[in-house]
């Protein structure tokens, strides 16, 4: 290759622990200077080949929220969850991003300036609670319409809910701050500026774990506001789960003092979500929508067929109050139709908007949404071809109620009919790829799994917005799959569902034929813990074999018609950390390149071992290794049998650092060598097919390539937007780089 770089009480604000914010605290500080780092390294980076981004645009990705400015039809702003802020100026046919360089690209809310169209202030970080969700880097403000943007502070509230800016004065801001999504931390609840985000207070706060999830201010009255807190925090082993706090509280005098409302709604016990909203047309009459989750203490498997979890009694429950929140009642059914409109995973929906229009009008967004004319009594679907099941954002025009914008997990769609027919867009490159793979057909097709939107594969050459969109078509694989094609045979592919079901597909000329292929429980066994995007890999030295990570290794020498179990389980096992979503499993399996029989595995739990005896026996690495941390990658070298990368992810304990080790005697030393990149978790290294010296590594704000390597990382490129890179792969024959990028599609890079 050519060498890169030659080119319910009262509560007083005032005794809450009230912090001025306008000095960020040390965490934060590092975060932005980490980014800050980046920018000047890719003004400056001797890699000057330029990224090309290859779609697809058959599909877009998932959106947390849209504005519209007062009195416009034609200028959209949508907020997608990890790709940034995008802009259409025609109702919704063409779309550009207007904020793609900033530290993160994970968007929870954006909020227009009532008085001043060009004033808009966007807070980072998705509030709703996805395992793939990003944690944020606070607050950021355009003058100009989305055309520049300065960061104002409040990088460690992690993930916000809600922006509300104040009718008359575009300097007064309210954040309702969600916290950071992995552990408890004080910088959650309620802030306000008053100077356009110079300085910030907090003037609501309850605790390190309950963050403020949704905010709304009477249209009436901009002193009068109501919270929605809840116990919003994920662990590696559970969804979120209501607590003591989760509940509405009111204030009357601009956040001085809050008040909890209690009359009619449920036990904070059992509330989880909550979702808020005032009618304009009444601002009497205010809404919430509740992710009860009393139990029937019965169990049902999980919307994945996983398991076995509680059966949540009433569900989705929307509650009305008539008197600007003091007093609230059950409006919605109880039956089975609001019980499976979350699902069993309401952490990520909890939105409800009213009508502008029409106080009686409202919609619920969940799996599917839905609708209410007559005050939230009795309710309707609300369906259409292309229309996404998985809805987390809804504008409805205040002068034509029939202009509906939703935003879903396939992106944006527009309806003019109020609901009866929609307009899916398409054409906004924020598609959520976890990873890719490819076969060695001319030109070569790349595979990949995208979030809630199932399996895609296309070619190479595709050129977005010049060929046609459906050159990208469907494959074999769920939404969390790996997959790869045998080298010798591109009808042949491998690929699996939620939590590791492998399949093995083979194209006859017309379809793909699938069947699944996943190793039986031995008896007595232990059930399989397969994560939720569960490694496989196919053996350098014979494609007739297949390794399955799960706790144990598994491997079939006869395209998966059997299987055996080549290790125990090499994760901790510890039974305190389990729950309703596979643990401590692999997450990593490396194969040497060089040597038949030689084995990683890394699991998330941060444990690591090889075998150099294709299984026979197995040596445990963690001690070895100067951190234990979730184990994103382990690539044994193709140049040196001894040599092995691994790359450390601490994104799940929110730690950013970049965490990259290389040995060159099985895994017995290690080195550290990531200290010249800017921190940011990475989550995948490759060697250079041509090169020994050179590797790469994509990271959550870009890719980093050395030549020495890891002595000093420089920018690969500069027109990468900030993306979180999930896999990067080099195909060996045509020599080009293809990223898979969690918010932004899939980019190229030609190494020729």
């Amino acid at each position: 290759m050519k060498n890169l770089f030659s080119t319910g009480t009262i509560i007083t604000a005032t005794l809450l622990l009230i912090a001025s914010c306008s000095t960020q605290e040390p965490a934060s500080e590092e975060r932005i200077a980490a980014f800050n780092l980046h920018v000047e390294m890719e003004e400056t980076t001797p890699v000057k080949g330029e990224w090309t981004f290859i779609g697809p645009e058959i599909m877009s990705g998932r959106i947390s929220d849209v504005d519209v400015p007062a009195g416009s039809d034609s200028i959209i702003y949508a907020a997608s969850a990890s790709g940034g802020i995008w802009k259409s100026g025609n109702g919704g046919t063409t779309w550009f991003p207007v904020m793609e360089k900033e530290a993160s690209s994970s968007v929870g809310d954006i909020a227009i300036a009532p008085s001043d169209p060009d004033i808009i202030y966007a807070g980072m970080g998705e509030a709703n609670a996805y395992r793939s969700g990003m944690s944020g880097t606070g607050m950021y403000r355009s003058s100009d319409a989305g055309n520049s943007w300065t960061y104002t502070g409040l990088a460690e509230t992690g993930t916000i809910g809600r922006v509300i800016v104040h009718p008359a004065n575009p300097d007064i801001v309210y954040v309702a701050a969600a916290g950071k999504t992995w552990i408890n931390s004080p910088d959650r609840g309620v802030y306000r500026t008053i100077d356009g985000g110079l300085t910030w207070d907090k003037i609501f706060y309850l605790n390190e774990g309950a963050g403020c999830i949704d905010l709304v201010m009477d249209p009436s009255d901009p002193d009068l506001m109501i919270a929605a807190m809840w116990n919003r925090k994920r662990e590696k082993w559970n969804n979120p789960y209501p607590g003591d706090n989760d509940g509405v509280y009111r204030t009357t005098d601009g956040g001085t003092t809050w008040e909890e409302l209690t009359t009619g709604l449920p036990d904070a016990a059992d509330a989880g979500r909550i979702g808020l909203d005032f009618s304009e047309s009444n601002p009497d009459v205010v809404y919430a929508v509740i992710d009860n989750h009393a139990s029937t203490g019965e169990e049902r498997p999980d919307g994945y067929g996983r398991g076995a979890m509680e059966t949540v009694k009433y569900g989705c429950e929307v509650y009305r109050s008539n008197d600007k929140g003091v007093s609230w009642k059950k409006v919605s059914p109880q039956d089975e139709f609001m019980e499976r409109v979350y699902n069993s995973y309401g952490y990520i929906f909890g939105q409800i908007v009213v009508d502008p229009s029409d106080e009686n009008h409202v919609f619920v967004l969940g799996v599917p949404l839905i609708e209410s004319g007559d005050g939230g009594i009795t309710w309707n679907r609300i369906s259409y071809q292309g229309l996404h099941s998985d809805h987390h954002a809804l504008w409805v025009s205040p002068s034509d109620p029939d202009y509906i914008i939703n935003g879903n997990d396939g992106g944006i769609n527009i309806s003019r009919d109020g609901g009866k027919t929609f307009h899916n867009v398409e054409n906004m490159g924020v598609v959520q790829y976890y990873n890719l793979g490819f076969d060695n057909r001319e030109p070569f097709n790349i595979y990949g799994s995208i979030q809630d939107n199932g399996s895609y594969m296309g070619p190479v050459t595709h050129r977005p917005g010049i060929d046609p969109a459906n050159q990208w078509k469907r494959c074999p694989g769920g939404e969390a799959s790996f997959h790869q094609i045998n080298p010798d045979n591109n009808n042949i592919l491998y690929s699996a569902g939620f939590y590791g079901t492998l399949s093995r597909s083979e194209w006859n000329g017309e379809k793909w034929e699938t069947e699944i292929i996943n190793p039986e429980n031995e008896e007595g066994e232990s059930m399989q813990r397969g994560q939720w995007l569960a490694p496989f890999l196919l053996s350098h030295h014979d494609y007739n074999t297949v390794y399955l990570g799960k706790q144990s290794l598994y491997r079939t020498r006869d395209e998966g018609r059997t299987w055996e179990k080549i290790s125990d389980d090499l994760t901790l096992n510890d039974t305190s950390k389990t729950g309703d979503i596979n643990y401590q499993t692999i997450f990593a399996i490396g194969e040497s390149p060089l040597t038949p029989g030689i084995l990683y595995c890394g699991t998330d739990d941060g444990r690591l071992h090889v075998t150099r005896n294709d299984g026979e026996t197995w040596s445990d690495l963690t001690g070895n290794l100067p951190e234990k941390m979730w184990v994103s990658r382990v690539v044994p070298s193709r140049y040196s049998e001894g040599r092995v990368y691994v790359a450390l992810n601490g994104k799940r304990d929110e730690d950013y650092r970049a965490l990259i080790y290389k040995s060159e005697d099985y895994g017995n030393t290690w080195e550290k060598i990531s200290d010249s990149m800017p921190d940011a978790p990475v989550n995948v290294i490759r060697e250079d097919l041509q090169d020994s010296s050179t590797i790469y590594a994509g990271t959550d704000i870009g890719v980093y390539v050395s030549n020495d390597p890891g002595k000093e990382w420089n920018v690969m490129g500069k027109n990468l937007p900030t993306v979180y890179v999930h896999d990067l792969k080099i195909h060996p024959r045509d020599n080009i780089i293809v990223i898979a990028t969690h918010g932004r599609g899939l980019w190229k890079y030609d190494l020729n």
